[in-house]
């Protein structure tokens, strides 16, 4: 999935009527469309002053450029890893 943050501040959410939130843990939250499922947002007591969108809920054109890859020792052979990426351990406390 791939995914930018912004800063709360900088966030505008035109509609709330179809979002719906679910809370795994009490340090995770994660925003979802409630007709079709898809995970539009998450965040985190970590890093409570901004959200993680998913890059796929924005409008193009978004400006947005791959920087890096988690979970990349979990790919399977189908998958292409561009071996110019930074390739993170998941970060702790973010629910994984």
């Amino acid at each position: 999935m791939a995914a930018t943050r912004a800063s709360l501040d900088d966030l505008t959410i035109e509609s709330e009527e179809k979002l719906r939130w679910w809370n795994p843990t009490d340090e995770m939250q994660y925003g979802f469309c409630s007709e079709c499922g898809s995970t539009a947002f998450w965040r985190c007591s970590e890093q409570p002053g901004s959200m993680a969108i998913t890059a796929g809920t924005l409008d193009k054109p978004t400006g947005l450029s791959t920087t890096k890859a988690y979970f990349t020792k979990y790919a399977s052979d189908y998958h292409h890893i561009d071996d110019t990426l930074e390739t993170p351990d998941w970060p702790e406390g973010l629910g994984v």
